[in-house]
């Protein structure tokens, strides 16, 4: 079993602090593409997703945790917006900041997040590839180039892929 500080892999060890900023930048990127929500901050994001990932051994090399990452900072960040969206159907009270409004109207609204990590989950379950190629380069706003080298993939691939997977998110959401 690893040790809270580093992860076992095959490739050797990935320690916290070498990973640590590449974290970081995929929380904050992670939250702005969810609408900076109030409920994670970028450094809670990162130990909560970090957390999750120790339970887990055999991480190949740093791509294969990083995609790995971007996934369970998604997987943070929609359960997050189902319990907004439960609290929005049954309110405990409670007022909202001008701060938050301000927020909530800039963000992506919370069903369409949902809506959006759902179609992903059904496209993983037609063809897991193009759901990769879609978690790395929307969710973990990867280029071709770290997506192909992630998937073991060539970049030419991954563009071909992305134009599928957009064209069947695109019909499953408007569709």
């Amino acid at each position: 079993m690893a040790s809270v500080g580093t992860l076992q892999g095959t490739g050797g060890e990935l320690g916290f602090a070498a990973l640590y900023p590449e974290l970081r930048r995929l929380a904050r990127r992670e939250r702005y593409r969810f609408g900076r929500p109030l409920d994670h901050q970028t450094t809670s994001l990162v130990h909560e997703a970090w957390l999750k990932l120790n339970a887990h051994e055999g991480w190949t090399d740093r791509p294969h945790f990083l995609c790995a990452a971007a996934q369970a900072m998604r997987h943070i960040l929609i359960s997050a917006a189902r319990a907004r969206l439960r609290m929005k159907r049954n309110p405990v009270g409670g007022r909202t900041t001008l701060t938050e409004r301000a927020l909530a109207a800039q963000a992506m609204p919370d069903a369409t997040l949902v809506e959006l990590n759902d179609a992903v989950d059904r496209l993983a379950g037609f063809d897991a590839r193009l759901a990769s190629v879609v978690e790395c380069r929307y969710f973990a706003g990867y280029t071709d180039g770290e997506t192909a080298e992630a998937l073991r993939v060539n970049e030419r691939t991954v563009r071909r892929d992305w134009l599928k997977a957009r064209a069947w998110l695109f019909r499953e959401l408007n569709g």
